[in-house]
């Protein structure tokens, strides 16, 4: 039987479930046979970027998936560095366009947009997404890994503010990351988490944490599972991924061994069972494994997972 995932209501009358499949790094028939099993458990809400984890979402639809039950989520791409606001803009629009001819479908239900170390750009890319939404072209509009400096970018000349944010949290990083989530939710933007069990890869110390392994032993589910359940009892959303075996840019949802099916399962009956009070105070402070919720942001913001690569390429040379 299908898990029942509660849901928000966005402006506009927009219900988003709080439970989303997050498909990076599935190749196009992986992230076709993800959404199969995601759908299947419960799990109606697929967050997936362009290229071919979109192509496997245009896959399912025209293999006979049902678009009107499904939360449609996708993420644009971010300006080259140096490119001018216009053509920033432009860009969106094209990818827009792109995309809704690709899904074969008249509009998603969001799209969130990447940051930029230029507020302008952001600027010119957040007015091009308020345009689409009022075209009609996706039915809400939120920001990724978006730090305080590229929120205040965006809030000085958004008509629309962002439904919510989407970057990196886990146990150990506390109920506020460096200040982002109550930052953001002072303002209105909700937080919608990725990384439940670590990123780029699985966090072995979040994993192997004796904190979090007695409390997925009282309550007979694996440690993944608290880890996710934490996360939506603190009052966010949150993007899984269908298991454990994934890396930086690689995911995997294979038919052997029923792994992907099962771990979607697990995921989708994150609202049968309760963390207690006891046990949420507890795993909320953890302060390790520490990690940045913005670390996927551009150089814009502190340190960026590009920013640290750059930086450790200029010091090899």
């Amino acid at each position: 039987v299908p898990a029942t995932i509660p849901s928000w209501t966005l402006d506009g009358g927009v219900e988003m479930p709080v439970l989303a499949l997050n498909t990076v790094g599935l190749s196009v028939e992986g992230t076709a046979r993800a959404i199969v099993f995601a759908y299947q458990s419960g799990i109606t809400h697929v967050d997936f970027h362009p290229g071919y984890e979109r192509d496997g979402v245009a896959k399912y639809l025209e293999d006979g998936g049902n678009r009107s039950a499904l939360f449609l989520n996708t993420k644009l791409r971010r300006a080259p560095q140096g490119m001018s606001p216009s053509d920033a803009a432009q860009r969106i629009r094209d990818q827009i366009a792109d995309d809704l001819d690709a899904l074969n479908v008249k509009s998603v239900d969001m799209l969130m947009l990447r940051d930029s170390p230029d507020a302008k750009v952001m600027q010119s890319q957040w007015a091009a997404l308020e345009e689409a939404l009022e075209k009609g072209q996706t039915r809400s509009i939120g920001v990724i890994n978006f730090c305080q400096f590229s929120l205040k970018s965006v809030l000085q000349t958004a008509k629309i503010k962002p439904a919510l944010n989407y970057y990196l949290t886990h146990v150990g990083m506390g109920l506020d990351p460096k200040g982002l989530r109550s930052f953001g939710e002072s303002r209105g933007i909700r937080t919608f988490a990725y990384g439940a069990v670590g990123e780029p890869g699985p966090n072995k110390e979040l994993l192997e944490s004796p904190i979090v392994n007695r409390i997925a032993t009282n309550h007979k589910v694996s440690p993944e599972a608290v880890a996710v359940r934490w996360i939506l009892q603190t009052g966010a959303a949150v993007s899984v991924r269908p298991t454990i075996d994934f890396g930086l840019g690689t995911s995997s949802c294979k038919l052997e061994k029923n792994k992907c099916a099962e771990g979607l399962q697990e995921r989708a009956a994150s609202f049968n069972w309760k963390l207690s009070n006891e046990e949420m105070d507890e795993l909320s402070a953890m302060t390790s494994p520490n990690d940045n919720p913005t670390l996927f942001s551009s150089s814009g913001c502190p340190d960026a997972f590009g920013t640290k690569q750059m930086i450790g390429q200029i010091l090899k040379k």
